[in-house]
């Protein structure tokens, strides 16, 4: 029996953009992309890929699909997940919906799943590198009205059960989910592995199915907001420094006490 898993894949800013590339249009509270850095697949969603693959490593029969939502997708990024191994990259490409909340990500999801499926498993990262909110997957669950098993570190397919182990702060949880279920992978699977030449080269002659709103049965109406951004801003760093000097090191310290004290921090 072949297990159909569908990867959630978020594009995202490169996390490894210098600091001083990283600029907000306050005026549209958006981030505007710094010239010449292309983006990159959420690297969370890369361990949900990984995880996908050590099923098919350890025997399972899989096939395994990206699904992706956003606009102005940067194929030599989206495909990265196709060159490590997975079979299938889809789309649901639009624009505007590179600005959807969580919600309304959600909701393209579950429409596109619903037009794609069945699939018996859906893993996603553990939360995006860019709003690092981890909203989407679970309330992908709720929707879908599937189990969900957070902070997955390892899995293995046992008949119509998942054998996990669910990362806990003092250790881990050995958890058995139904088959369909929702996972969120945590980075602790390991890192992801890197495309060989054959993968890249497999990956760049297959060409991803694309899907607008309309295609899942959609409109822009059904997308709402259900949360109000009123500020995206890069908070700035303020630092004042007040050297404390003196005749000697004590006569310093005592001075260094007596400002403390002034100003309440002793």
């Amino acid at each position: 029996m072949t297990v159909r898993i569908v990867v959630l894949a978020k594009q995202v800013p490169d996390p490894e953009t210098p600091p001083s590339q990283f600029k907000v249009d306050e005026s549209t509270n958006r981030v505007i992309p710094p010239s010449g850095v292309p983006p990159v697949v959420n690297g969370f969603d890369l361990n949900a890929v990984e995880a996908a693959l050590k099923l098919r490593d350890a025997g399972t029969d899989v096939e395994i699909t990206l699904l992706s939502v956003g606009t102005e997708f940067v194929l030599d990024a989206m495909k990265k997940p196709q060159a490590m191994g997975a079979d299938r990259l889809v789309l649901v490409d639009e624009p505007g919906l590179d600005r959807l909340d969580s919600a309304g990500t959600v909701t393209v999801l579950a429409a596109a799943i619903e037009k794609d499926g069945p699939f018996d498993l859906i893993l996603g990262g553990r939360q995006a590198s860019d709003w690092d909110q981890a909203h989407v997957t679970l309330g992908l669950a709720e929707v879908l009205r599937l189990p969900l098993v957070s902070l997955v570190q390892k899995l293995e397919i046992s008949g119509d059960l998942v054998q996990l182990q669910r990362v806990i702060p003092d250790g881990y949880q050995v958890v058995t989910a139904p088959i369909p279920s929702v996972l969120t992978i945590s980075n602790e699977i390991g890192e992801p592995r890197y495309p060989n030449l054959r993968g890249i080269m497999q990956a760049s002659r297959k060409q991803p199915e694309v899907f607008s709103i309309a295609d899942i049965g959609l409109s822009m109406d059904d997308l709402a907001p259900k949360i109000e951004l009123k500020r995206l801003y890069v908070p700035e760093s303020n630092r004042q420094v007040e050297l404390i000097e003196g005749d000697d090191e004590a006569d310093a310290g005592r001075r260094l006490a007596l400002r403390l004290r002034e100003e309440k921090l002793i």
